[in-house]
């Protein structure tokens, strides 16, 4: 078992006491890298204070533990891990990206504090047979909980589900597309202004086409009652 623990990073930076403590170190580390080292767990970092940028992917994570420390985290990258539920980044307010690839994640949840998020990468989960990717809450169909969650990141602008069923639904691009409006790259694949100009006219004119169908049933509704009192009075 390799655990993440400060005194493990103190030495994998080879500090060297001089005038400052290790704690005091500690306190200005501002990027952390431990990727494919074998961790399978994250212990408590507070005295990181400055922590950004944390580097953790190709490793045996089981948990995401530890983190509500890390106030100022802006990237985390943890794909390539063991994980199958994304909790504990609730207070990472300045999270920016967020890398998940590559584990065995089957809902996706616990984003709700995520305010600055602007990257969320969950591509290829490594589920069971059958199984398909779920957004919270789960009682509702995957991808229009997916829509439901891009109109609260409003910041969000790089997004990437390849590999997970939900990809597979019909218009899936079109449709959140259309719902996020920062959205610049889905699944690798840029979204050009063209392309959402075209969806957004293109849901215009049937939006305009609903109207007018209702529009014309209640006009016929309100003929044939008309009509209909007519004739009674004849």
């Amino acid at each position: 078992m390799v655990r993440l623990t400060l005194d493990l990073i103190a030495k994998s930076n080879n500090f060297k006491p001089r005038k400052e403590t290790t704690s005091q170190y500690l306190k200005k580390i501002t990027h952390i890298n431990f990727s494919d080292k074998n961790i399978d767990a994250i212990e408590d970092l507070s005295l990181c204070k400055n922590l950004s940028v944390l580097y953790l992917y190709d490793n045996r994570i089981s948990q995401i533990t530890n983190l509500n420390y890390a106030t100022n985290l802006t990237h985390l990258y943890l794909q390539n891990n063991c994980i199958s539920c994304i909790e504990n980044l609730r207070s990472l307010r300045k999270l920016e990206k967020l890398y998940l690839g590559g584990n065995y994640i089957a809902v996706i949840e616990g984003l709700e504090g995520l305010e600055g998020l602007r990257e969320l990468h969950v591509e290829s989960q490594r589920l069971p047979l059958g199984e398909k990717l779920l957004f919270d809450p789960r009682t509702l169909h995957s991808l229009a909980d997916l829509e439901f969650l891009l109109n609260k990141l409003i910041k969000l602008w790089k997004m990437d589900l390849n590999g997970n069923p939900v990809c597979l639904r019909p218009k899936y691009r079109d449709r959140l597309i259309l719902v996020s409006k920062s959205l610049e790259f889905l699944d690798g694949k840029e979204i050009k202004n063209m392309e959402r100009q075209f969806l957004m006219n293109w849901k215009a004119s049937k939006d305009a086409r609903k109207i007018s169908k209702k529009r014309n049933s209640k006009n016929e509704e309100a003929s044939n009652s008309y009509t209909s009192k007519q004739a009674v009075l004849h």
